[in-house]
This record gives C-alpha cells, structure tokens and sequence, in this order.
C-alpha cells in the first residue's frame, strides 16, 4: 500500500513512521530544515523514552513520488488549501485523499443529500480549490487525537495517544476505509470507525472553537479559561450556538456542553495550539475552527452573537500581529462582499 503523508510536521510525521512500521510504502511532503534532515538522518520519533528511525523518500515536489493508494494531507487547513493543485500528480484514478485538519472541512456538504449538495464552505475553501483540484469524492474525514510536537529538525516527539477517527462523507462503510484502518492499526495506531465522520468532527471542533481564541486572546492556558466563571460561560454559549447550527444539518452530540468543558479542564495548564501560534508569530487557524461555523449559521439561519463577538476580536488581533487573515486578501475581500 503506497501512502503519501502531505505535510509531515508533528503529527504527519508520527503516522508516517508509525504506517512504515506497520508495513506501508510511505513517502514524505515536507519542507526547509525539516526535510533536509530527514533526507540525510531518516524520520526520528521518540516514545515513551524509545528512540525510532524509520527513513523513506522525502521531497518537496509531489510530483517526484507518483501516484498514491492514500494522500493524508495533516497540514492546517489553510495550507492544505494552498497546496491542492499541487497535490494532483499524487493522484490516480482510485486514489483516496484522508483530510486530517482541525476544524469544518472543506466538503462537509459532499454526502448528505441532494437538499445541500451546492452549498460549499467558502471560509475553508475559497474558490473551490480543494473541491475541484481534489475531488470529494476521493476523501476520507478523519480525527486526530494525539498529541505531538516537533522538537528538532526531523525529530517528532510523541506526548499521548493513538487513537483516530475515520469515515466517509456518505455514511458509507467503504472497503478503502477498512484497508486504512487495518494498516493503521498494524502500525499501532488505534482507529475508530464513524459511520457518520461529521459527529466526531463537531465533537472535537466543540472546544477548539471557544478554547483555542479564547486562550489566544487572554493567553491562559485551558484550565484558566474552562473554569473562571467568566470565560467557562463565553466558552458554554459559543458552544451552544455551535451545537444548533450543527444539528441543523443532522449532526448529533454524544457529550453535553457541561461534559466537554469539564474534560477541558481536566487536561490542566495547556497551552492551546492557537495560543503557541501567536507565542511563536504564526498564522492562525481561525477560519477553519470558527469562521467556518459562522459561515454555517448563515446557511441555516441560526443567530450566532457571540461566536461572532468572539470571531471579531480574534480576527483583529490577528490582523494587528500580521498572523491573520491565512488566504490572500483578494479572497478574504470577496467573502466580506458576499457576506
């Protein structure tokens, strides 16, 4: 089984010498200092105290690879969007495209009915780029857990956790999905089987979408804003504006609001990714994990005050520290016109 994994930072980097492990034809899409070392010293991950190398081909131009079984593509979803078209010579005829970002993607609508088969997620995918260069048909929704940093150039740390969510945009349980996830799981790398992947999508987007601006804006860390009265009830009624707008379009929610912060809380002092964005001067996820959502209110008429609020705020502190907007602003002046 050939498997491309695009983007092979922290978490790319982990499934891609977990899969080589478990006995897939990996190769690499990276980049700078990080490809250079790979190149030369192999892909280091560290587990639990145990050092493994697993080496492979790496390049920068997917079109040095050939066509794939798999493309997983874990970069962030405005990069993902950057890259489609150069993503084409990874794909064949049977190809299938495993999307791996945070966030609403790109085809959330690909699927679930002839009621919203035109409607498109412009905040994720301006100009339908990833929806005409990839294909939807291609794609697998999938759900990262694990925790993972990059701490050197080739070298991935492993924090906690193995599992991943799969599925297909049509509810469908597919035969190309039973052979990733036996290859996964061959890896040591748990999978879970979703026969609607968009239920795990919102439950994990739940918390990213008030905890990750809010932590970026106050910069506390995750116990902070879970628990201070304040924040916990900002956090609590984006969430419930969330959950609204997500049950519009049939999703279900196997938590409850209180449930999930609760567990956000109990994860203690964590820096959330956004927060360690601005720390570090990097572009902001914020389209995919909150424009996204307002950008669904509008679709199905749900009032959406304080995501909105919250977005605002988000979206100029970004703009004042040169992290935001993450598409050109050719395309973000046209979302506001059509707005």
């Amino acid at each position: 089984m050939k498997i491309c994994i695009y983007g092979a930072g922290a978490i790319g980097g982990y499934m891609a010498v977990m899969l080589k492990r478990g006995g897939a034809d990996v190769s690499i899409v990276a980049r700078g200092a990080h490809l250079d070392a790979i190149r030369q010293n192999g892909l280091k991950l560290l587990v639990d105290g145990t050092e493994i190398i697993e080496r492979m081909p790496a390049t920068s131009k997917p079109s040095e690879l050939g066509v794939q079984d798999y493309v997983i593509v874990t970069l962030k979803a405005h990069q993902a969007w950057q890259v489609a078209e150069d993503m084409t010579p990874l794909l064949g005829k049977d190809t299938a495209v495993v999307t791996a970002q945070n966030g609403l993607p790109w085809w959330y609508f690909h699927g679930l009915g002839p009621s919203v088969a035109d409607l498109r997620l412009q905040s994720v995918d301006p100009d339908n780029r990833q929806w005409n260069a990839i294909g939807p048909e291609r794609v697998i929704g999938a759900t990262v857990y694990p925790a993972t940093e990059i701490i050197g150039p080739g070298v991935i740390k492993h924090i906690y956790g193995n599992q991943f969510g799969l599925g297909e945009p049509d509810c469908s349980n597919s035969e190309r999905v039973s052979r990733l996830a036996a290859v996964m799981e061959a890896g040591g790398l748990k999978t879970r089987f979703y026969e609607d992947i968009r239920n795990d999508i919102w439950v994990k987007l739940w918390g990213n979408l008030c905890f990750n601006p809010i932590s970026a804006l106050t910069g506390a860390t995750l116990d902070i804003v879970a628990t201070d009265p304040g924040t916990r009830t900002l956090a609590r009624n984006m969430m419930l504006e969330a959950q609204a707008i997500g049950e519009k379009f049939g999703a279900t929610f196997r938590v409850d609001v209180e449930r999930r912060i609760d567990g956000a809380a109990g994860v203690g002092a964590h820096r959330t990714s956004m927060l360690q964005d601005v720390d570090k001067g990097r572009a902001i996820e914020l389209d995919a994990l909150l424009t996204s959502v307002q950008e669904m209110g509008r679709l199905c008429d749900v009032d959406t005050p304080f995501i909105d609020s919250v977005l605002a705020l988000a979206q100029q502190m970004g703009r004042v520290r040169g992290l935001y907007p993450t598409f050109p602003e050719v395309v973000e002046a046209k979302l506001v016109m059509a707005s």
